[in-house]
C-alpha cells in the first residue's frame, strides 16, 4: 500500500507471505461470500456493456473471451492490434516517443482482500500506472494486465444474481469481475485501451500493470530538471489516502476483520456515509490533464507523483536534480481530516509534486484542481539538511519517512 499502509504492513507483510507460502496446506482458501460492493465515485461509475459470451464454462478460455469482450469494446481506433494474438501492436504518433511503466500490486502488501472492494483493488491497480505517465506529462496509449489469482476468485457464484453492472447476470458475480469493473471505468474515464497480459492461478492474488504512454519528443517531464531558484508545486491535497486508509483499519477493527490475509470468510461492509472519506484510498484520481498541460505549456522544469510520500518523493526528486528544498509546513495542502505527518509521510495520494520557475505564470487551477506553491529549491550546503521544513516553530531536517521497500 506504498507509504500510506506502513505501519499496518511493517510487521506483518513480507515476512506473512512467505510464511503463507511455506505453511502445510498453503494455498489460501479463498471466500464464497461475495463483499458488499462499495459505490464508485460519480464520474466513475462504468457504463453498461453487452457480453458476447455467455455462461458456457468458467475455465481459462472462457474467462479470457469475458476479457476480450469487454476490452475490445473501449479500444476500437486506438490500437492497431489488441488482444487475441501474441502480441498487441501499437502505433504512436509522428514526433512522440514512447513512456513504460509497469507497478505490482500484492496481495496483503498492498492491498487486503478482506477490506478493499475488488471495484477499488482494479481501479488502484491502474491508477498507480497512469499516475506515472502523468508524472512524465504523458498521454496514455495502452494497458496490459497480468493477473495471478487464486482459482476460488475466478469462479462462478452459481445462483446469484449478478451484482456488477456490466456483466451479464449469466456470468458469475466473481471477484475478478468486479475487479475489471473498477480497471476498466477507471481506463475508459482516460481513453486506455487495456491491450493485452496474462492469466496464471497463483496461491496470492497478484496484479501487475503495464502502461504505455506517449510524450512530444524531448518535452517529458523528469525528476532531474530542477535547479535552485526553482519554485515547488504540488497539484490537489495531501493526506487524504493515509487518512482514508487509518479510517479503513478502524472500520475493520470494530467489525472484528483480523489483518490476516487468509482470513477472507468475511469482508468489510462499508457504510454509505464513510465512502466519500475513504474514497481518497480507495478511488485515487491520476492527474493525466495536469501533467499533459504542464508539458504543452513548457511550464514545470521537474516532476514526479507523490505515490510514496511527499518526504520520501521530493527526496527523490532533490537527488535526481542534485539540489536541496525548503518546504512551507503552513502552506501545504492538507486533506480534511488528514495530519500533517500524514500530508508528509503518507503516500498514495497519486497528487503532482513539479517545479517551475519563478518567471512562470501558473494558473490557480488546472482542470479543476488546484495548484499549491508549497516551498522553492536551493543549493545543497554540507551544513544544512537535504530538505528543510520552516514551521511555525522554526526550521527542521524533513527527513524521508514514507515507503520504502524491504524496510
Amino acid at each position: 500500500m506504498k507509504s500510506a499502509a506502513r505501519e499496518l504492513n511493517r510487521k506483518s507483510a513480507l515476512g506473512e507471505m512467505v510464511r503463507n507460502l511455506h505453511r502445510v496446506g498453503c494455498i489460501i482458501r479463498a471466500c464464497r461470500h461475495t463483499p458488499a460492493r462499495l459505490s464508485y465515485p460519480q464520474e466513475m461509475r462504468a457504463t453498461k456493456r453487452k457480453s458476447q459470451v455467455g455462461s458456457g464454462g468458467e475455465g481459462e478460455r472462457a474467462l479470457l473471451a469475458q476479457i476480450r469482450s469487454r476490452a475490445g469494446q473501449s479500444s476500437q481506433g486506438r490500437l492497431r492490434l489488441g488482444i487475441g494474438d501474441d502480441c498487441a501492436l501499437l502505433r504512436p504518433r509522428a514526433g512522440e516517443e514512447l513512456a513504460v511503466t509497469t507497478d505490482l500490486s500484492i496481495s496483503g502488501r498492498h492491498f487486503r482482500l478482506g477490506w478493499h472492494p475488488p471495484e477499488s483493488v482494479g481501479h488502484r491497480t491502474l491508477a498507480r500506472g497512469l499516475s506515472d505517465l502523468a508524472a512524465m506529462g504523458a498521454r496514455p496509449v495502452a494497458a496490459f494486465l497480468s493477473l495471478g489469482l487464486p482459482s476460488e476468485l475466478t469462479r462462478s457464484t452459481r445462483g446469484r444474481k449478478s451484482k456488477s453492472k456490466s456483466w451479464p447476470n449469466s456470468w458469475p458475480n466473481s471477484w475478478i469481475a468486479r475487479f475489471l469493473d473498477g480497471l476498466l471505468s477507471l481506463a475508459e474515464a482516460h481513453a486506455t485501451p487495456l491491450a493485452g497480459g496474462d492469466l496464471s492461478e497463483s496461491p496470492l492474488a497478484m496484479a501487475d500493470i503495464v502502461l504505455i504512454g506517449a510524450v512530444p519528443r524531448g518535452k517529458a517531464l523528469l525528476r532531474s530538471g530542477a535547479h535552485p531558484g526553482d519554485l515547488l508545486y504540488v497539484t490537489g491535497s495531501l493526506g487524504g489516502s493515509a487518512c482514508g486508509l487509518a479510517r479503513l483499519a478502524e472500520l475493520a477493527s470494530a467489525a472484528g476483520l483480523t489483518e490476516c490475509e487468509s482470513d477472507r470468510k468475511r469482508s468489510l461492509k462499508i457504510p454509505a456515509k464513510a465512502e466519500a472519506e475513504l474514497a481518497p484510498h480507495l478511488y485515487p484520481q491520476p492527474r493525466i490533464a495536469q501533467g499533459r498541460w504542464l508539458v504543452r505549456h513548457s511550464a514545470a522544469t521537474a516532476a514526479l507523483d507523490l505515490s510514496d510520500g511527499l518526504s520520501t518523493d521530493l527526496a527523490h526528486l532533490c537527488e535526481e536534480s542534485h539540489v536541496a528544498a525548503e518546504v512551507d509546513a503552513g502552506a501545504l495542502p492538507i486533506h480534511p481530516g488528514a495530519t500533517l505527518a500524514q500530508a508528509l509521510h503518507g503516500g498514495e495520494d497519486y497528487e503532482l509534486l513539479f517545479t517551475a520557475a519563478p518567471s512562470t505564470r501558473l494558473p490557480k487551477s488546472i482542470a479543476g484542481v488546484p495548484l499549491t506553491k508549497i516551498g522553492h529549491i536551493v543549493r545543497p550546503r554540507s551544513n544544512r539538511p537535504q530538505i528543510a521544513l520552516h514551521t511555525a516553530n522554526g526550521s527542521q531536517a524533513l527527513e524521508p519517512q514514507g515507503w520504502e521497500h524491504f524496510s
